[in-house]
């Protein structure tokens, strides 16, 4: 209810739930009072199949004080618990504070357990099994929205299993990443290169850098241009972790491979968000997070060898 900036939703809630609860309680009243106009038979007169006859008996006692009990309980609960309005209820009760006490419980009961990975290195950990079944879970319930459940990633969502990083793959600066998240821009840049054409000669130097295919004389034209990209990109076009500005040699193509994917990215520029994890986990999670996203890498690399 805080959501409102006017009391009148409160009001206006408390008012039917009060209103509902005691037209329970006058209905049933009524009931019990009315009768239906009968036969001398004690019937109303309805027959079905020939000898079913409806019968003007009253609710059993049984059943009435069933429905007086819930509706007491009701009152009850409304006068411990929100249920009307704004009021909160005489015990406090929220569903808030009963998120932060359970997961404070649960930190309190895992602590010992985390303070035992704590003193282990990136490298052991990504080698204990425990601590990459947790890892594991983690990552799928905080990164394989984007990455995959595989950590492979899509396009624009980075492959953590390839050895390629934007800000650096040691695991100090993966937990770095995992805590205060990062914000990515390529600027629109078709102003400064020039012409449409010099567009598409420049999109044809950076598949050269890659050594992917590529029109020679078109790519020999749009070199000069890339002085407009090298402020980030570098001379050699190598990228710099600083600022997270790819690598255009290992044709590794985050948003897209060939030359109209790269000519959108010089027009249109891109601004790609990673976001911030350190506000929903703790230090041990990110850390334990951290060598398990790591260990991705390492075993692909393991493996492609």
């Amino acid at each position: 209810m805080s959501d409102f900036t006017s009391s009148f939703w409160s009001v206006f809630i408390t008012a039917i739930t009060l209103v509902s609860i005691v037209a329970c309680l006058v209905l049933l009243w009524l009931s019990g009072k009315a009768r239906v106009m009968s036969s001398k038979d004690n019937s109303t007169g309805h027959i079905w199949d020939e000898d079913l006859r409806e019968m003007n008996n009253p609710l059993p006692r049984w059943w009435v004080w069933l429905f007086v009990i819930t509706v007491v309980f009701s009152f009850a609960y409304l006068a411990l618990y929100p249920g009307l309005g704004s009021f909160s209820g005489t015990l406090g009760w929220s569903s808030t504070q009963q998120h932060v006490a359970e997961m404070a419980k649960g930190e309190r009961e895992i602590a010992p357990l985390y303070a035992r990975f704590a003193a282990l290195q990136p490298e052991t950990l990504a080698k204990d099994p425990q601590a990459m079944a947790i890892g594991e879970r983690l990552f799928m319930n905080n990164c394989s929205q984007c990455h995959g459940s595989d950590g492979r990633g899509s396009k624009g969502f980075p492959n953590l299993t390839d050895g390629d990083w934007l800000y650096g793959g040691n695991p100090e600066k993966i937990l770095e990443t995992l805590e205060k998240g990062r914000i990515g821009v390529m600027p629109a840049l078709a102003a400064a290169v020039g012409t449409p054409d010099d567009v598409k000669n420049l999109a044809q130097y950076v598949l050269s850098l890659s050594a992917s295919p590529h029109d020679t004389l078109r790519a020999a034209l749009g070199k000069p241009k890339f002085a407009t990209c090298a402020a980030c990109h570098g001379i050699a076009g190598k990228g710099n972790q600083a600022l997270g500005a790819p690598n255009l040699t290992d044709d590794v193509w985050l948003h897209g491979y060939g030359e109209n994917a790269i000519v959108a990215m010089i027009n249109s520029g891109k601004t790609n968000q990673m976001p911030a994890q350190g506000e929903r986990l703790s230090s041990a999670q990110l850390k334990v997070l951290a060598a398990y996203v790591w260990g991705l890498s390492k075993q692909s690399v393991a493996v492609s060898r």
